[in-house]
């Protein structure tokens, strides 16, 4: 049984509506991250800026369950580490773009 496009055009709608606030979670949680280490303090073009999230996020992306390691306390010394490894080099990018 086919659905009508009525319905169908309902159920977009529902599941945009839902994209845009899981989307609205997403980026307050990482802005609150960036902020407690130190990003908001950093002046940095935002193209700069976003290829560093992108490399962060290439690294994480290979390891299954790492995010996760970081709340349990057992891998909270490389999360700091990898993390402490992009931010200088993105400040640094920027620095001698500027």
């Amino acid at each position: 049984m086919k659905k009508p496009s009525s319905k169908i055009r309902d159920e977009i709608a529902r599941l945009q509506e839902q994209l845009k606030a899981a989307e609205t979670r997403e980026a307050e949680r990482v802005g609150r991250i960036a902020l407690k280490a130190g990003f908001g303090e950093i002046e940095i073009e935002e193209a700069v800026l976003q290829a560093a999230f992108e490399d962060l996020a290439k690294r994480f992306r290979g390891r299954q369950g790492f995010p996760t390691a970081g709340k349990k306390g057992n891998g909270d010394a490389s999360v700091g580490t990898s993390t402490a490894a992009v931010a200088p080099s993105a400040a640094q990018g920027s620095t001698g773009e500027a």
